[in-house]
């Protein structure tokens, strides 16, 4: 065995002997999910202070990396981005309503664009096997983003929540999943 293969196998044992905490993050993580279904609108302003928080990151870090650059073109496009994300996140947190509508409607845009993008990729692999499942998911993908869209300005105050409480219960299952295979 390998030098490599040791490590990776140590690895997965370490790793078996944990099982009951990926069972555990996975329970919380549906408790969590749950919670956000029973509440989708505080769940979506909780997903808008997420993202004001990680674009506030970001600014704050593009601004100082603005400082090291050598170019003053290159300086200014850092800090022009910089202070763009940091006012962005700012805005998130005065005005999450407003914002979650922002990011409701990218969302859309998003789908509607990745969808069609996916269905046309699909179709021209035709002969290929699979090509009609990529179809079906450019297509349904194509038309959550619209029915968004369709329903946007009012739907954004629960969306982005149903995102977030979808996403958690997903998260939460599989993480149950590892850990009782690492357990057998």
């Amino acid at each position: 065995m390998t030098l490599h293969g040791d490590a990776l196998r140590t690895a997965m044992e370490q790793t078996r002997t944990k099982w009951g905490w990926f069972v555990a993050l996975g329970v919380l993580l549906l408790i969590f999910g749950g919670i956000a279904f029973g509440n989708l609108f505080i769940a979506t302003v909780a997903s808008v202070y997420v993202v004001g928080w990680l674009m506030l990151m970001a600014g704050v870090i593009e601004i100082v990396h603005a400082f090291g650059v050598k170019t003053w073109s290159r300086f200014f496009y850092w800090l022009l981005s910089g202070l763009l994300y940091a006012i962005a996140g700012f805005f998130a947190f005065d005005n999450p309503l407003l914002a979650s509508a922002v990011l409701t409607f990218l969302l859309a845009i998003a789908l509607v664009a990745s969808g069609v993008l996916r269905a046309w990729v699909g179709y021209s692999h035709r002969p290929e096997p699979g090509w009609g499942w990529i179809v079906a998911a450019g297509v349904i993908s194509a038309l959550a983003g619209l029915i968004i869209a369709m329903g946007w300005p009012v739907n954004s105050l629960w969306v982005l929540g149903l995102f977030l409480a979808i996403d958690l219960i997903f998260q939460g299952w599989t993480f149950i999943a590892v850990g009782l295979a690492l357990k057998k």
